[in-house]
């Protein structure tokens, strides 16, 4: 059985920095790629970033990566959203997911106020 479990959801101020870690079991991690998305209040999900197996990253929009750094470290099973310099319109629920075979995570809450 496979399972994607986001943390490090939390409420920060603007300007501040997050790292989220998404751990994943059943399935060999390195094989796959990861990606992080994002859902604003509201609306669909938006994706955000994904790292290959090939340890290839591919942000999906313009800049992002100015702010936001995805990494993994396959021996921990793990997949890292870092963000800097943190905006209120950062405040979304954040989900990871094996890009190719679509296990979602349950989201981690992220909220940016001041």
């Amino acid at each position: 059985q496979v399972q994607v479990m986001e943390s490090g959801g939390d409420a920060v101020q603007p300007g501040g920095s997050l790292r989220l870690p998404c751990t994943v079991s059943g399935l060999t991690f390195d094989e796959y790629s990861m990606a992080w998305h994002r859902q604003f209040p509201g609306k669909e999900r938006d994706g955000i970033a994904c790292s290959g197996s090939e340890r290839t990253i591919k942000y999906y929009r313009h800049r992002v990566n100015e702010r936001f750094a995805i990494s993994r470290d396959n021996a921990k099973n793990t997949l890292y959203l870092q963000m800097n310099d943190m905006k209120t319109e950062d405040t979304a629920l954040y989900y990871c997911v094996s890009a190719g075979l679509g296990y979602w995570g349950q989201g981690t809450q992220v909220t940016v106020s001041s």
